[in-house]
């Protein structure tokens, strides 16, 4: 009995092994397999992903939008520009990306997520207050001037304010091409179709007058 016990385990190991580095090697395909991958935009093709350009040029990979700060002369007093593969598609396949963030005096990025990026921030200039929200609901925050990082994990609902007196901006890094963004209160509050009233009045324990107020605001 001991012998077959000891043969079974044997046989289980052999498999979990084989599992293993069949993963191992399934993971490693998800690597670029080219030196480039430029994203064909208007390609019909849908996949994890965009499908490569035949032909491609330097402009491919050239994107200028970032250079100068834009006027964040909106309700919440901060503007995004993206630099993801939708502007830059030679990034197709580097899991690399970028954006500028300007923020007026006051001026909130709100609170959102990247489901799929890690985000590094870097100030450029002026002065934010910066944190992010544990899955424990732990708030990690710090304040942040010019030359420094805060780092935000990938998923976690963060944001940035600018409660000094003059402007401020600072650069984003994302480890995904394309990391995506959720507006936690748009989300909530101005999708479509439209999350029941019931829902967020219980969540958020105020009236369905309440909810409809914010919905309207945030329409």
């Amino acid at each position: 009995m001991v012998a077959a016990a000891a043969g079974k385990l044997s046989v289980v190991v052999v498999m979990v092994l084989v599992i293993a580095t069949i993963s191992n090697s399934v993971s490693a395909d998800l690597d670029m397999l080219q030196d480039v991958c430029v994203a064909d935009l208007n390609n019909a093709v849908k996949m994890n992903g965009f499908a490569c350009k035949a032909n491609f040029s330097a402009s491919d990979f050239f994107f200028a939008g970032l250079a100068m700060p834009k006027l964040a002369n909106n309700t919440l007093g901060a503007i995004v520009t993206q630099a993801n593969v939708t502007q830059i598609p030679g990034l197709n396949t580097l899991g690399i990306s970028m954006a500028r963030i300007d923020f007026a005096p006051g001026g909130l990025n709100q609170p959102h997520e990247h489901p799929r990026a890690s985000e590094m921030l870097f100030v450029l200039y002026g002065e934010l207050d910066a944190g992010f929200i544990t899955t424990t609901n732990v708030l990690v925050s710090k304040t942040i001037k010019q030359g420094e990082i805060f780092t935000f994990p990938r998923g976690l609902v963060h944001f940035q304010i600018n409660n000094g007196k003059g402007p401020a901006a600072a650069i984003a890094a994302f480890s995904s091409q394309y990391p995506g963004r959720q507006d936690t209160a748009i989300a909530l509050f101005a999708s479509t179709p439209r999350v029941p009233n019931s829902v967020l009045s219980k969540a958020f324990q105020i009236s369905y007058q309440e909810v409809d107020a914010i919905k309207s605001k945030l329409a």
